[in-house]
């Protein structure tokens, strides 16, 4: 049986819900709308001379080279920031759900670089792999590996990658964590008693169940890849070497701060947001198809 939640003044839900509601305004909704302005002009640094230009600011950016170069760039790294920060989540969520003793040392030691800033796991990576004092870029020339970010663009960006995923992964195990714990012990004890394998249970009982957790983290972590990643590129790499890291949330920075064209950075934000909402959309159109609830 349902229940109805009945306030006795009908203003208070609306109290209750304005001081979100401000917020969701003043630092999205208003920057929004002042990218969506300021991308249909052109005006100088100073904002001296501002001229309505239309769409020409869109058009100028698919006949640049570099700006589609930015773009497929960002969806490998997404997809690669998005893999690596889902699947060590899972192994290490299952894993922890089946700890006894000191299970609570275990999960709060996974869950510590979650409270570690983007910007400093980006450094913490880069010193780690520096190629003069890093202790992991020494050992990789042991190996024989020629190591060096700073000229290399493949490496930066492997490196980048997987700065990026390690800072996600602990956000990622909390919900699988939680969501391993909400399944009910029962129906994998009747799996168990029929002769299933750890591996046809966690196929056919576990994943399913865990399909709304999948699905929640699937959106949360592309949102992260192409927006929250800002700081993990500025701290490590730059965009470099020769732009082989600039992902698209890094150019508009390029762009409108660096280089002071307001008009093109505020276009490259307009079309990243309009990327990340159709991606999401396709995502809940078609992903949330599999998903059992």
């Amino acid at each position: 049986m349902d229940r109805k939640v009945f306030f006795p003044q009908k203003i208070l839900p609306y109290w209750l819900l304005a001081p979100q509601l401000i917020i969701t305004l003043v630092f999205f909704i208003w920057p929004a709308g002042q990218a969506a302005y300021m991308s249909v002009l052109q005006q100088d640094a100073f904002g001296a001379s501002v001229q309505f230009v239309g769409l020409e600011n869109f058009t100028a950016l698919f006949d640049e080279s570099d700006y589609l170069e930015s773009m497929w760039r960002t969806a490998y790294f997404s997809i690669a920031v998005t893999t690596l920060a889902m699947a060590p989540a899972l192994l290490l969520a299952v894993m922890a759900d089946r700890v006894v003793r000191a299970a609570t040392f275990y999960k709060t030691s996974l869950v510590i670089p979650y409270a570690i800033a983007p910007a400093v796991a980006g450094v913490l990576w880069l010193f780690m792999f520096n190629p003069a004092v890093g202790i992991l870029a020494w050992v990789l020339k042991e190996w024989g590996v020629d190591w060096n970010p700073a000229l290399n663009g493949g490496q930066a960006m492997t490196l980048v990658i997987f700065a990026a995923a390690w800072k996600q992964i602990a956000y990622n195990f909390l919900f699988f964590l939680a969501g391993l714990q909400s399944i009910p012990k029962s129906l994998l004890e009747a799996a168990s008693i029929d002769g299933a394998s750890n591996a046809t249970k966690f196929w056919t009982i576990v994943l399913p169940l865990l399909s709304p957790v999948t699905f929640f983290l699937l959106v949360v972590n592309m949102v992260y890849a192409f927006f929250d990643t800002f700081s993990v590129v500025h701290a490590m790499t730059g965009g470099g070497p020769a732009k082989a890291t600039e992902i698209l949330v890094y150019k508009v920075y390029n762009d409108g701060v660096i280089a002071l064209n307001l008009g093109s950075s505020s276009a490259q934000s307009v079309i990243l947001m309009l990327i990340v909402i159709a991606l999401t959309f396709i995502q809940f159109r078609y992903v949330e198809k599999k998903v059992h609830y």
